[in-house]
This record gives C-alpha cells, structure tokens and sequence, in this order.
C-alpha cells in the first residue's frame, strides 16, 4: 500500500508538471493580449521551459547523483510550487518568462529522476503496471489538466488558472514528504555513462525519431488555439471542449501505444506519425468547419498519446543497464525537441498563417514516417 500511495505521489508530480508546462496552450491569446505580445511571442512560454529542462535534466541528474531522490523530488516541487505562484502574480512578462525558466529545471530534474523510480517502489510482479501509471500523468494533463485551465482561465482569468497550480503543486510536495520513503541512488549517473549510452546506434535513432515527431507535435499543437480561433472560427467554449476531446483520446492512445511498443514499435512510432502528418495536413482544409476539426484533433490526440511512452520505450532498450541515463536523454531529446517546436511555429506562425503551419509539421511527421520504414526495411 505504501508503494501504491508512492507512485501517486509520483504521478501527481508529474501531472502537475505536464500540466504546467501546456497550460499555456490554451491561455495563449489572453496572456498575449495581457502583456500586448504576439503569438509568436507568447509562445516562448513554451519554448522556455523545453530548452531549460533539456540542459538541466544531465546537469541536475548528474550533480545530484549522489543525493537521496525522494528529497530531490521534493526540492523540484518546491520550485514548481514558486514558479507559478510567481507567473500568478506577474506584472510583466519578463517576470512570466522567468517562472516559465523554473519550470523548465524542474521538469529536467524531476522527470529524469521521477520516470525510473516506479520500478524501486513496488514489487517486480507490478513495476511494468506502475511504470504505465506514471505515464498516464502525461496524456492526463491534456485531458484534465489543460481543458480545466482553459475554463479557469475563461471564468476567472489566467493568472487564477496558474494559481490553482501552485496550490495543487504544493499539495503534492506535501504528500511527497508524508508517502515518499528515503530513496538513496542505486547507481550514479555520470557524464561518461550517457555518453557511452548516446554512441549506441539505437539511441541514436530513438533520438532521430524522438526529434522529428515531437517538433511536428509542438511546432503545430501549440498553435491550435490561434488556429481554431482564426480558421475554424471557434468560441473559447468550443476550443475548451476540443481540447478536452483532444486529452481524452490522448489517454487512450497512450495505453494503447503502451501495450503495442514492446511487440511492435517500428509499427508503433512510424503509424504515430503517420496520423500526426495526416491530421495537420487536413486540417487547413476540413477544420475549416467545426466538426471536421473535432474530428481530427481526437485523431491526433489518439496518435500523439502514444509517442512518450513508445519514445521511453526505445531509449529504455537502447540502455537496459542504466535507466536513469535513458530517461535523462528521453527527457533531455524530448523537452529540447518540444522547445524548438514551440519556437519554430511561433516563428512561423507570426510570419506566415496558422494553416501554412499545420501543413509545414505534416510535412515534418512524414519524414519520421520515411525514417522508420527505412530503418525497418534495413532490419528486414
């Protein structure tokens, strides 16, 4: 029971963490036009966080080697708990830039710690359960998380919606330090580990593919607010509930992914990107009316559910001997990858329209389509 209560705490954490991190999305339009900045520009909101977690998840993961996980998990919830009172109270948007840079440290340490200890917290007979639960808190913070903020912010405003997230981050640090036991490191991480994890050639290519799913994902999804706002013509009401349609079927493309991977993940990853690239290419010509939007964003919820855990999947099998270097590198590829997505969209975005994206990230999903049929094809 004790190890049950353990891996909802670490649950928690990373919901809260998800969920932070995205909550943008769906605030987009209201903190831009707070502070008077473009689109492209409040999208650094997302970028931030992304480009910090992938340098601290190897700095902090690596400097904290030797330190007790449980107080490192308590020492991230902390900070997250500051970031976004400090975002809640922000009179600037320099100021929301520099909560959103705290958050991005704790996603680096927290993840790159948090995904391995499901397995330390339970019996072996549950750690493959226990491991899934903890991933469920990704697809959980779009179906949850991020409609639910949407409508705070829509009710009582955006800073309300990050000040109901420092409450709930401070709640799990406090569960945190009553469930979590000592956890002291089993092996330390060390710079020369993920190196040597990193010159092998399936890390390599799970970082490849890892690289172009998630900036075909972020560079188009962190800009689907302004799409259905400028080309579907949708009310904060209908992209609430889109977006709640979205994380829903998120849920269960992630469960699905998970119990697909270990038998087939060239099948996994590659028709993963393949919906990806189909959904953002039809978007700009079917989610012009509303139904054919909803439509395909449950498609694309159902196909990006599926890519951390199958992402996890491959970095896992290419270190079977140091989990905590592959999630560091899971962590570090994915958030790097997301930040850059978030940045190159905005970019564009600002520049061109919210279609010529959509179109721009199918055409980046189907070539991880091409990588992985070539790479299965060399393996046949």
């Amino acid at each position: 029971m004790a190890g049950r209560a353990a891996v909802l705490a670490v649950t928690l954490g990373l919901f809260s963490i998800v969920t932070t991190e995205i909550l943008p999305i769906g605030l987009l339009t209201s903190i831009g036009s707070d502070f008077a900045v473009s689109d492209g520009r409040a999208g650094l909101m997302m970028t931030m966080p992304g480009l910090l977690a992938a340098v601290s998840a190897p700095l902090v993961t690596v400097a904290t080697a030797r330190a007790d996980r449980r107080l490192m998990l308590c020492a991230f919830m902390l900070v997250l708990t500051a970031a976004n009172l400090l975002a809640a109270v922000a009179t600037d948007y320099r100021l929301v830039l520099v909560s959103r840079i705290m958050v991005g440290v704790t996603i680096g340490g927290f993840w790159s710690i948090g995904v391995g200890l499901a397995r330390r917290l339970v019996p072996p007979a549950s750690a493959g359960r226990a491991t899934a639960v903890v991933f469920s808190a990704v697809p959980l913070g779009s179906v949850l998380g991020v409609p639910a903020g949407t409508l705070i912010g829509d009710i009582a405003g955006w800073r309300t919606a990050f000040a109901v997230m420092a409450a709930l981050s401070a709640a799990v640090l406090a569960m945190l330090l009553l469930v979590m036991p000592p956890l002291p490191p089993l092996h330390a991480t060390r710079l020369s580990v993920l190196r040597g994890v990193i010159g092998g050639a399936a890390a390599r290519l799970a970082l490849l593919l890892t690289f172009l799913v998630v900036l075909a994902h972020f560079g188009t999804y962190t800009y689907v607010a302004p799409f259905l706002e400028r080309v579907t013509h949708a009310g904060p009401a209908l992209i609430t509930v889109v977006l709640l349609v979205y994380g829903a079927a998120g849920i269960a493309g992630n469960f699905v992914g998970g119990a697909l991977v270990t038998r087939r993940p060239h099948l996994t990853f590659g028709l993963a990107a393949a919906v990806i690239a189909a959904v953002t290419l039809l978007l700009p010509v079917l989610g012009r009316a509303q139904p054919g939007a909803v439509l395909l964003l449950v498609l694309w919820g159902l196909a990006y559910g599926a890519v951390p855990v199958a992402s996890q999947a491959w970095f896992a099998k290419a270190a079977p001997d140091a989990p905590e270097a592959a999630s560091v590198l899971f962590t570090a590829s994915f958030q790097a990858t997301m930040s850059l997505g978030a940045l190159a969209g905005g970019v564009t975005v600002d520049d061109t329209s919210p279609s010529t994206l959509m179109v721009l990230g199918g055409v980046t999903a189907l070539l991880a389509v091409a990588v992985t049929r070539a790479h299965h094809a060399r393996r046949g």
